[in-house]
């Protein structure tokens, strides 16, 4: 949780129990690049290593890696990547089936190009440090201002605490997507949630609590300037000031299924517009 990595000595003692019980191993790498970068950066024996060589290491642990290339490469669509043909042969198939010929997998040529550009350009240890640094960056800054936020930064985005930067508001009010909601009022910043709201119920429909409630303020990739990512600290530092005004959530059309996704919401008093009050006070001539 909070964006951290996995180190290839990890990935290496998975591989060990894979193979003692006959387990194929696959790799979701659609965050591979801020991974490669920690792994460099926190990996002792991987810092006089090269990212390539650090990719070739994790790649030869794998039976199948599979990404998605709005993570992984700057394009849309994906790839799957295997060395086993026996794999290969199985999956063939089923990629002509739902995605489009082998040669293609429903992707148009210069879709295919610019992935080719991003997979070369994530090898560059000068371009996948931006995300990790802007994140760290955001993460001191806020932690320098009294905010909650899970630490050590890790990559993704920044993630905040809600259980404590919204304590006063209980599990069953949904106090990430409360967070989360107050965020986007204050400063038109949108964060996702990662908490309660985000788990089903159970079969007798019973809330269950996640163990954390995160709001995750993602930090896209080439998208934000130092400029944009210090506007998000000041506005988060005031909220958090007047995080007393946030109130909860209570769901209005909750799906049985991917609430998540499909679900409406309301709050569950007037506390939006008592914020949105505030807000005029401190920044009147604001937006």
């Amino acid at each position: 949780m909070g964006g951290q990595p996995f180190s290839l000595g990890n990935l290496e003692e998975v591989k060990e129990v894979c193979n003692k019980h006959g387990i194929l191993l696959v790799l979701d790498a659609s965050l591979l690049a801020d991974n490669l970068h920690f792994i460099k950066e926190r990996e002792e024996r991987c810092k006089l290593m090269g990212i390539r060589e650090i990719t070739l290491a994790l790649s030869s642990l794998c039976d199948i890696i599979y990404f998605s290339a709005r993570k992984l490469g700057f394009a849309r669509g994906g790839g799957i990547c295997t060395n086993n043909k026996e794999l290969y042969m199985k999956m063939r198939e089923l990629i002509t089936l739902y995605e489009g010929f082998l040669t293609y997998g429903g992707m148009s040529v210069r879709e295919m190009e610019a992935l080719t550009v991003g997979l070369d350009e994530t090898m560059d240890e000068n371009i996948i440090n931006q995300g990790p640094e802007f994140i760290s960056f955001m993460t001191d800054e806020l932690i320098k201002n009294g905010v909650p936020v899970v630490t050590p930064s890790g990559g993704l985005g920044c993630h905040i605490d809600a259980m404590q930067f919204v304590s006063h508001i209980p599990q069953e009010e949904y106090p990430a997507g409360a967070l989360g909601a107050a965020l986007y009022i204050s400063g038109g910043i949108r964060g996702m949630e990662r908490g309660t709201m985000s788990e089903q119920r159970d079969e007798d429909g019973n809330e269950v609590f996640s163990n954390m409630e995160l709001l995750r303020l993602a930090m896209p990739r080439r998208v934000f300037t130092l400029s944009q990512v210090k506007y998000a600290i000041d506005r988060i530092t005031w909220l958090h000031k007047n995080r007393h005004l946030i109130g909860g959530l209570k769901f209005v059309e909750e799906p049985k299924n991917l609430r998540f996704f499909f679900g409406r919401l309301e709050a569950t008093s007037d506390w939006q517009e008592k914020l949105v009050e505030k807000f005029r006070q401190d920044f009147p001539d604001s937006l």
